[in-house]
């Protein structure tokens, strides 16, 4: 029973979530006392984590697996859940969104994740896939008053849950054809040959891309980011992405470990189909969360080109991809928190028109942001998608690179036309002075570490190599 120290974390996440949901219930107007410790609870799970030993250990029949790979995915992810939380407290208070189960739902849709990070058996990985995917339903349309946020907790569950249904269903085909659930028995049991278990990870793939919202199953994605409270698609644009991902890579690198010529195409297609979409969707779009809900579509197109090339160099350019678009998307929603006009929160982008007159600082900001978000040298964002572009040169894949260079180079269209507006077009609104420190702190450290990651652009590869 000594292993049992390993999943402390989890268990910690559980008891955590069930105290604040008792204390939430007795204590009224209960908000910011949740929230905040709901992010000690984050803190203290990140140094739960942070004080075990970074070494592979299997639990309960081999169905939970500890390892370098889960653990510094978990640490992620944990840091960007505390940003989230930090980052969206004033705007919930503003729209008088204070209920105080939001902080533990969010806690709870962590537990899933890590559920989902560390499982080593197709049942495992859907009990935490659901836990994680409940959470998100509700979150989505918290906004009871709002039509538009019902509207897209409704889109978001049935689409969802068709998604689940599908990887339920190509677990079930799996276990017929490879005899059992655990990750590595289907590893040993999968070859070209079995194409029942190719059929099943057909449908497994499917349920995994709705998830991380590749097309062709991205339809929930823009509708979701707009209809949801900004503080609830922040959470949907950096956390679950995350999650989603280092799953996916899970999934090749273990039981689909030997089926690489079949999943291969699969990934190419869908990479190459997110990257074209999302550079062109976007174009037309008027509301800055649809924008950033097109450009989430394109860069993880930039994620499965990663995944695609089945290697390691790829599966590390995809992780160092993710890590710092997690850091552009912080700053671009704490811009789009900063929108606001008398207590009132504005999404068009229309109304950034001329602002860098009246705040330079914020213009200049979103200008860091988006050029990154567009991969121009020298910001990080440039270093994201050459990794990537070198993994795929490397494995001799030139379409899928030709395709993400102009899909780049397409997108950086819309990205300086919102840069365009801000600097060139004629003032119409004046926001309000952002007096919030978090939100000034956050937005300062992302474009701090976008502006000056060239200095040492290979210390996310260093990181990578703990454990890969």
């Amino acid at each position: 029973m000594p292993n049992l120290i390993f999943i402390f974390p989890e268990i910690f996440l559980s008891l955590a979530s069930f105290c604040l949901l008792l204390f939430g219930v007795f204590l009224k107007n209960s908000y910011k006392i949740i929230n905040t410790f709901t992010i000690i609870t984050l803190i203290v799970v990140f140094f739960l984590i942070l004080n075990l030993d970074f070494i592979e250990i299997k639990l309960f029949s081999n169905s939970f697996v500890f390892d370098p790979f889960s653990n510094v995915i978990k640490l992620i992810t944990l840091g960007s859940a505390i940003s989230v939380l930090i980052l969206t407290q004033t705007y919930i208070l503003d729209l008088n969104l204070k209920h105080f189960e939001y902080p533990i739902i969010i806690l709870l849709s962590i537990l899933g994740m890590f559920i989902m990070l560390s499982a080593n058996d197709l049942i495992v990985f859907y009990l935490g896939l659901e836990l994680q995917s409940l959470a998100l339903y509700i979150l989505a349309s918290i906004d009871r008053d709002n039509a538009k946020s019902n509207e897209a907790g409704l889109k978001y569950f049935i689409l969802s849950a068709l998604a689940s249904g599908l990887l339920l269903y190509g677990c079930s085909i799996m276990y017929g054809f490879t005899g059992s659930t655990n990750f590595e028995i289907i590893a040993q049991n999968f070859d070209n040959e079995n194409y029942g278990a190719t059929f099943a990870m057909v449908f497994i793939l499917i349920g995994l891309a709705f998830k991380v919202s590749a097309v062709p199953f991205h339809m929930w994605t823009p509708d979701v980011y707009e209809g949801s409270p900004t503080s609830v698609t922040t959470f949907f644009a950096i956390v679950p992405k995350l999650v989603g991902s280092a799953v996916l890579i899970r999934f090749m690198l273990v039981p689909f470990s030997n089926a690489i010529d079949q999943w291969q195409t699969i990934l190419v297609f869908l990479a190459i189909a997110s990257m074209i979409l999302g550079s062109v969707a976007a174009i037309g779009q008027t509301n800055i969360k649809r924008l950033l809900a097109y450009s989430s579509i394109g860069h993880i197109g930039f994620v499965l080109a990663g995944i695609a090339t089945g290697t390691l160099e790829g599966y590390k350019s995809t992780i160092v991809y993710l890590i710092i678009y997690l850091i552009m998307n912080v700053g671009a929603f704490a811009c789009v928190l900063s929108m606001k006009k008398d207590k009132k929160y504005l999404e068009n982008i229309s109304d950034l028109s001329g602002i860098s007159n009246k705040h330079p600082v914020l213009s200049f900001a979103l200008l860091i942001i988006f050029f990154s978000l567009a991969g121009i040298p020298p910001l990080a964002g440039f270093f994201a998608k050459f990794y990537v572009f070198l993994a795929v040169i490397q494995n001799e894949m030139y379409f899928l690179a030709i395709i993400g260079l102009l899909s780049t180079v397409i997108s950086a269209f819309y990205y300086l036309r919102v840069i365009k507006i801000i600097y060139f077009d004629q003032e119409k609104i004046t926001f309000d002075q952002v007096n919030d420190f978090k939100i000034k702190f956050l937005l300062f450290t992302s474009c701090l570490v976008l502006v000056t990651f060239f200095l040492y652009p290979s210390i996310l590869n260093q990181v990578t190599e703990l454990f890969f």
